[in-house]
């Protein structure tokens, strides 16, 4: 693997995780990654280090600042987790420095402990996420499925192989970044790729084919309303109960079915979003309502900036424009 190493020294994406070799930023960019694209998370990284610039920063915030920062991120119990982490990083002396330390801090599991593990360390651990698993099938022509975990443990193993113990952290990176940006899953650019010469599946014309993925969730479409109901220059919000499984904190518009007595008014239009397989189409309506109850508080435009906002309340409110598109 010299050419995937040479290839990836001569020029690579220019990342801002990738100019430090601090464990505590290179963990935050591998939670902020996950679920995430580069570039999406780039402006929410900077935001959150400039903010937290140490682990112990962040063990010290409150759960509302940090989820303040995430607001937009989604899946949120990664914001969560690592404020935990970070606590008990610093309970613990400072953060850990080697793979089983660190894979027992709460929302780490095998891929991200790997690389921060060699990354940062330098420690012998295969990373695989799913351009590594992508490039692993092309290179072996191996069509076993992806999604299978006997599969994604053998896969494991290959790179475990490939990699020696020379610089992990390098040529864990070399290999996300080949999946990344030349081994891509339509359209691959086989004539630029550094190890085209060892690749099984372009050798068999089956590149296109590969890698196999048999478990897969039909997408499920949703219908549902958000209430836009406002007092002057403010919005009503409701705050999600600590028991919630999803978005525990954030502050949200309400449905219908929150404010069973709101008399609805004029329609502002439509939205779309997405979880995982859920295909949600919310309409935002006006909505007027004498008192809320228990869980509800009136924020002016300049408030939310400082409260934990769900990604479909800060939607809903930009296409009524109570905030700014832009």
């Amino acid at each position: 693997m010299k050419a995937l190493l040479d290839w990836y020294r001569r020029g690579h994406r220019d990342l801002p995780w990738r100019r430090t070799a601090d464990p505590y930023r290179i963990w935050v960019s591998e939670i902020m990654l996950q679920q995430t694209r580069v570039q999406a998370a780039i402006p929410y990284y900077e935001r959150f280090l400039a903010r937290f610039p140490t682990v112990e920063a962040l063990a010290a915030a409150t759960e509302d600042e940090v989820l303040a920062l995430w607001a937009g991120l989604g899946y949120y119990s990664r914001a969560r987790n690592l404020r935990r982490a970070a606590q008990q990083a610093v309970e613990s002396g400072g953060f850990p420095r080697d793979y089983d330390a660190i894979r027992a801090l709460p929302g780490i599991g095998d891929y991200t402990a790997a690389a921060v593990a060699s990354i940062a360390f330098g420690l012998p651990h295969a990373v695989v996420d799913g351009n590594v698993l992508r490039v692993v099938a092309r290179i072996e022509n191996d069509a076993a499925d992806i999604a299978a975990p006997r599969t994604r443990e053998r896969f494991r193993a290959i790179v475990q192989e490939w990699m020696g113990r020379r610089q992990p952290g390098v040529f864990n990176q070399a290999l996300m970044e080949l999946g990344a940006t030349v081994c891509l899953p339509a359209n691959p650019q086989c004539l630029l790729c550094p190890v085209s010469r060892d690749c099984r599946a372009l050798q068999a014309g089956t590149v296109s084919q590969l890698p196999l993925k048999l478990r897969k969730k039909e997408p499920v479409a949703i219908a549902a309303e958000l209430l836009l109901v406002r007092r002057g220059d403010r919005v009503l919000l409701r705050q999600r109960e600590a028991g919630a499984r999803r978005m525990a904190g954030f502050w949200e518009l309400p449905g219908p079915e929150e404010l069973p007595e709101a008399r609805a008014g004029k329609t502002w239009g439509e939205f779309r979003h997405t979880i995982t397989h859920h295909r949600y189409t919310f309409t935002v309506r006006s909505a007027a309502v004498r008192a809320a109850g228990e869980g509800f508080r009136w924020f002016s435009a300049a408030e939310l900036t400082e409260i934990p906002l769900s990604t479909t309340a800060r939607k809903a409110l930009k296409l009524a424009g109570f905030l700014p598109r832009a």
